[in-house]
This record gives C-alpha cells, sequence and structure tokens, in this order.
C-alpha cells in the first residue's frame, strides 16, 4: 500500500495543476496521503486539502523557519485546531540551525509547544530536526522525562547519535528521496539502523525530488521510487518494505482508519 506521509499540496508550487498532481499519485498507486502544516496562516488551505479529499488527512504546526513569526505560539492553539476533522499529527517542528530563518531560542521555545499539544492530544509529532544533534537530543531527552509522546523524525537526513537517542525514545523514522541520491551514503548508513517497524515513507513534495526525478519539482506520485531504495538498502523485498512501511505508518498515525 504506497503511502506519502509527508506532502506539501498547499504549496504555491502547485496552485496550477494541483488536482491534476493528486490525480498522478492515485494512479501511481498512492492511497494515502499526509498534507503537512508549516504554518498557522496557511493552515485553512492545508486543512481544506485534507477535507477536500477521502485520501489525504492532514497535520496542525510550524515549521522552524516559521517560529519567528509565532513566538507567541500557545500548545492550547495547536491543541484546538487539532480538534478539527481529519487532523492526525502536530507539525511540522522542530529546529533548523542550518539556514537559522529564526532565532534558535524562539526556534526551541516554540518547538516545546508543539510538544506539549502532542502530548496532550495523543497526536503524533512530526520533527524537522537540521544541524541541531545536540540541541534537539537535549530537548527530546527533557520532554520525554517530562511525559511521554509519539514522534516522527521526518526526513531523517542528521546524525547517527541523535537517531540513536531518537530511537530509544521511541520515534519512528521517515525515509525521503535523499535516500536515493549519490552523495548519501551517510544518510544510508544510518536508514540501514533504524527500528526495522518504526520506517516510513515520504517524498516531502515538492522538494527533493528521487533520482530518476532529481532536479524537478517533486510529487507524490514518485514515493515509490523512495520505498524501492529503502528496501534496497534495507536488504527487504518490494512486498516486505511496502508491508513494513504500511504497519509503521498505521500504528503511528492511529487516527486514520486502516482500510480492510
Amino acid at each position: 500500500m504506497l503511502i506519502d506521509s509527508h506532502v506539501n499540496l498547499h504549496a504555491p508550487q502547485f496552485d496550477e495543476d494541483r488536482d491534476a498532481v493528486i490525480e498522478r499519485a492515485r494512479a501511481a498507486g498512492v492511497q494515502l496521503m499526509i498534507e503537512i502544516s508549516d504554518k498557522l496562516t496557511t493552515f485553512e488551505a492545508t486543512h481544506g486539502i485534507a477535507m477536500a479529499h477521502d485520501d489525504i488527512w492532514c497535520t496542525v504546526g510550524v515549521h522552524p523557519h516559521e517560529a519567528k513569526d509565532a513566538a507567541d505560539l500557545t500548545a492550547q492553539t495547536l491543541i484546538e485546531l487539532a480538534q478539527r476533522p481529519k487532523v492526525v499529527g502536530i507539525g511540522e517542528c522542530g529546529l533548523d540551525f542550518h539556514y537559522d530563518f529564526s532565532p534558535r531560542d524562539i526556534q526551541a521555545a516554540v518547538f516545546r509547544q508543539h510538544v506539549k499539544a502532542a502530548r496532550e492530544t495523543g497526536l503524533p509529532l512530526v520533527i524537522h530536526t537540521r544541524e541541531a544533534d545536540e540541541v534537539m537530543t537535549e530537548i527530546l531527552r527533557e520532554e520525554q522525562a517530562a511525559g511521554p509522546f509519539r514522534m516522527l523524525m521526518h526526513c531523517y537526513t542528521s546524525g547517527p547519535e541523535l537517531a540513536k537517542t531518537a530511537a530509544e525514545l521511541g520515534a519512528w523514522f521517515s525515509v525521503s528521496g535523499i535516500a536515493t541520491f549519490k552523495a548519501a551514503e551517510d544518510v544510508r548508513a544510518v536508514i540501514r539502523d533504524m527500528p526495522a517497524d518504526r520506517i516510513i515513507v515520504e517524498t516531502d513534495c515538492p522538494y527533493l525530488a528521487p533520482i530518476p526525478h532529481r532536479g524537478r519539482r517533486n510529487e507524490p506520485a514518485y514515493v515509490g521510487h523512495v520505498l524501492d531504495k529503502l528496501a534496497e538498502i534495507r536488504g527487504w523485498s518490494p512486498e516486505d518494505a511496502d508491508q513494513r512501511t504500511t504497519d509503521a505508518f498505521f500504528s503511528l498515525f492511529d487516527r486514520i482508519p486502516r482500510p480492510a
């Protein structure tokens, strides 16, 4: 069952042909997609896409790039929005010290509000982390000690130590098209050690198109290339990779009914 766990269909890159992109995904065998919230000002668009399609669900959250514009965000705001139909996760949220589009202390404070919302709603937390391994490790350990919550390390490209800590804390991991890139052997090395029952796949479209589409706009129709690469990396058959990632997806996003 092909599932794209992370799409950004509200992005302006899809304004000209959004419906066609969704149809191409279905034609490629993609049966479920999760439309990801990156800021509250576009949440209505994100939620609207989910509400308009039976096979699309969504999250609510603020990307670390946007944290500077949401410095006063409270967990309660996220909790209230998460009560809407078809909202199945909190995020995308986290830390991005590569671009530093938002001050690091504000990123961390906003991230902790998302953690609180995930803890109180029981919804999985969709985490973005880039070049922030030490701080992310510290926050995850502190917050898990304060009370359990479920989390997904989305499009994981950080180091093996953070991966090990996150795995010990019960995290799921999602693999993206980066795993297909020739220069990404360090990413593949981490993928080989991820918990076998907590790996899912994503496109992160319109970004990070997998080979053979690299350099073009990414689409959810391409998620099968990611699944094939994951199977190769782990030494799984295509059927085994499909079954494992499907089981892991529904274990994490348990508010989505699993088709019979």
